[in-house]
């Protein structure tokens, strides 16, 4: 049995996204040869949502070590959030006990810490041992720049870390085994980045979908508050991130709805809930939707609540709407993680994403509901027009999708673990 350090900051019961590849691949990981130990921070010192039944999901025999951080009561005084700086320093040294005590094959850095990803190459040259990266995000991001769009957190602290990313993540990127990316427009960007690096050293690896989730839904009994599913109302449910990149998508939402609204569509029952749409704190948390339906007569029937919602209770919330709809960003390679619970929730859907998103794809292959495309020359006008001939006037937000199950299945955390494993069976086998 080959062992494998994985190193991932946030996890259950953190409520987060970017520890979702790592908890879905855990419970298949031996019957592919690999037990793992998880080293990750310990939730008192995250600063994020918890949600207790997370844990539930993670088998009990994983050798899972927690490790402190630098108390966001005292970083803060220093105006610091950010994770990596308040915990690198201890991930380092519990780290080396770690790989100096229960040696591994292998380091696998699945987060969106990536100020954590250097630790890679500080156990490769003290221990010998070779790393793959996860890139769930671009580490080194233009896309503000490029857009004039203002950055989460603001243009300074964006513009700090981006000058500390583009000093780290060459050397990193370099001295990694192996790199799983979770779009394709990664590859190409990362190879025009550091043209060294050949394309056999990456792998496309969407985040996968378990029905393990919906089953705990179920015998947990899980409940949710968000609207009441018998009120006689049509509940369309969103739930997940918003921001300036992706009001070009929404504002094509709500246009079409209200044109297909004036012309006489039977929609005065419909209720959308656009939830845990702003990653900041409770008292700093933005409305990016409520403005939009504001200014296009709509507010009535949209609810934003821009608090992060416990991730089984989004299940359910998914399981219980009318239909579900899914923005996507004006970049082409945002992929959405929540993609595969909505299509496993099977309700009807109505995706709108750049035409260049891996989602448009994988929408296609399951047959899983209405994908609407768009690209950087398209007007808000024409995107809605399309909505209305393809959701509306089609009445597809009634008809539940006819999903290709069987092409859903490469989508499943047993199908995409034993991937991943494959990858790290190559990376040890080849290793010197």
């Amino acid at each position: 049995m080959r062992h494998v350090l994985i190193v991932s900051p946030r996890f259950p019961p953190i409520n987060a996204a970017d520890h979702q590849r790592v908890r879905m691949a855990i419970p298949y990981l031996e019957s592919f040869g690999w037990r793992a130990t998880v080293l990750y921070v310990k939730p008192q010192f995250v600063g994020a949502g918890l949600d207790p039944l997370l844990e539930k999901s993670i088998p009990s025999e994983v050798n899972c070590v927690g490790t402190d951080a630098i108390p966001l009561k005292i970083s803060k005084k220093f105006g610091i959030g950010s994770l990596t700086l308040r915990c690198r320093g201890r991930l380092a040294r519990t780290g080396d006990r770690i790989l100096a005590n229960d040696p591994c094959d292998l380091v696998y850095f699945s987060t969106t810490e990536f100020g954590a990803m250097p630790l890679g190459r500080r156990w490769q040259q003290r221990f010998n041992v070779p790393y793959v990266l996860d890139i769930q995000d671009p580490w080194v991001n233009d896309h503000y720049k490029r857009t004039g769009q203002r950055p989460p957190g603001g243009k300074i602290k964006h513009g700090i870390t981006q000058w500390f990313a583009a000093r780290a993540e060459p050397a990193t990127m370099r001295g990694a085994a192996h790199t799983t990316v979770v779009s394709e427009h990664y590859i190409s960007n990362l190879i025009a980045l550091y043209p060294d690096l050949s394309p056999d050293r990456f792998t496309t690896l969407p985040f996968a979908a378990t029905p393990r989730d919906y089953e705990l839904v179920a015998e947990e009994n899980v409940v949710q508050d968000k609207f009441d599913p018998s009120d006689g109302l049509d509940h369309w449910v969103y739930i997940g991130r918003c921001g300036p990149d992706m009001k070009f998508s929404l504002t094509a939402m709500l246009l079409a709805f209200r044109n297909a609204l004036q012309s006489g569509q039977p929609l005065e029952h419909v209720r959308m809930h656009f939830l845990g749409t702003d990653y900041a704190n409770k008292d700093q948390a933005r409305h990016w939707v409520s403005p939009i339906a504001k200014e296009l007569g709509v507010a009535e029937y949209v609810t934003e609540v821009p608090d992060r919602v416990p991730y089984f209770q989004v299940l359910r919330c998914l399981q219980q709407a009318s239909a579900l709809i899914v923005p996507g960003s004006d970049d082409p390679r945002y992929t959405a993680s929540k993609l595969y619970p909505y299509i496993s929730a099977a309700r009807p859907c109505l995706t709108v994403f750049h035409q260049d998103s891996s989602v448009n794809g994988i929408m296609s292959e399951t047959k899983a509901g209405v994908a609407v495309t768009f690209d950087s020359g398209d007007s808000v006008e024409s995107v809605a027009k399309r909505i209305e001939q393809d959701w509306f006037s089609a009445k597809q937000y009634s008809c539940v999708p006819e999903t290709n199950w069987d092409a859903f299945a490469p989508y499943t955390a047993e199908s995409m673990t034993r991937r991943l494993t494959q990858i790290f069976d190559a990376v040890v086998d080849e290793s010197p």
